[in-house]
């Protein structure tokens, strides 16, 4: 069997590693809380073209699948983790007990091992092709990492709060929540209203707040994800489209 390595869904794929890989380098190494934020967008959009462009040029491939599995554990697990690794440290004094720091920083790295395990659940679930299984890891990523441009841009520091916040989002990406995807099967309002109200909403946030609004926009996408679940779980409906 003949394998094509460099076809241009695959070559985005690999940009998209490159962001985030530098994103990390970014964090760990220079500091820069603020690029490693753009770097991640830009892996997004890359991640989310490279499957688009592989249904338009009818070229989908099973490396493809596992490439894009393996960029996005880079640009959506541990690039995360190394913001989150910063902003911890960072949030500390000087004399903080070595147990508080080591033990926090070895919990900002729960947020990889956890993306690890939603990204392999999500390649062998054949119910995620409409919606979402738990927290598309994304999402979290850009959860996390604007909270680093949000520290550097206006001084915010959620501090000890991480703690908590860290465990929470790690069990929301391998929960059984269904969270609405936005794979449109057709453009009508029925079956999309939830879509389009977000759409609007997160739009609306955004053009007022500005990347203030990323980790807003992130909390109401669960929020509406996991109303939208319990009112089909109270229903007896299963999957939404």
């Amino acid at each position: 069997m003949k394998i094509r390595l460099f076809t241009i869904p695959n070559l985005l794929t690999l940009a998209s590693l490159l962001c985030g890989s530098f994103a990390v380098v970014s964090a760990l190494v220079y500091g820069d809380l603020a690029l490693a934020f753009w770097l991640t967008i830009a892996a997004g959009v890359f991640d989310y073209s490279d499957g688009f462009v592989a249904r338009l040029l009818k070229c989908p491939s099973a490396i493809g699948v596992q490439l894009d599995s393996l960029s996005d554990m880079v640009s959506f697990g541990f690039a995360p983790s190394a913001v989150l690794f910063v902003l911890w440290n960072n949030s500390l004094p000087a004399d903080a007990e070595a147990w508080l720091r080591y033990g926090g920083s070895a919990l900002c790295f729960a947020v990889a091992a956890f993306s690890a395990l939603r990204l392999a659940k999500f390649n062998i679930d054949e119910t995620q092709h409409t919606e979402f299984c738990g927290l598309p890891t994304p999402a979290n990523a850009l959860f996390f990492i604007s909270l680093g441009w949000i520290k550097v841009k206006t001084g915010f520091d959620l501090g000890y709060w991480l703690l908590l916040l860290i465990p929470v989002m790690s069990w929301l990406l391998v929960s059984p929540v269904r969270m609405f995807a936005f794979k449109f099967q057709h453009f009508a309002w029925k079956g999309n209203g939830v879509r389009y109200v977000f759409i609007v909403s997160a739009a609306l946030l955004l053009a007022v707040l500005g990347v203030r609004a990323v980790p807003v926009v992130i909390v109401l996408y669960i929020a509406t994800s996991v109303v939208r679940w319990l009112s089909m779980k109270a229903k007896g409906c299963g999957q939404a489209g």
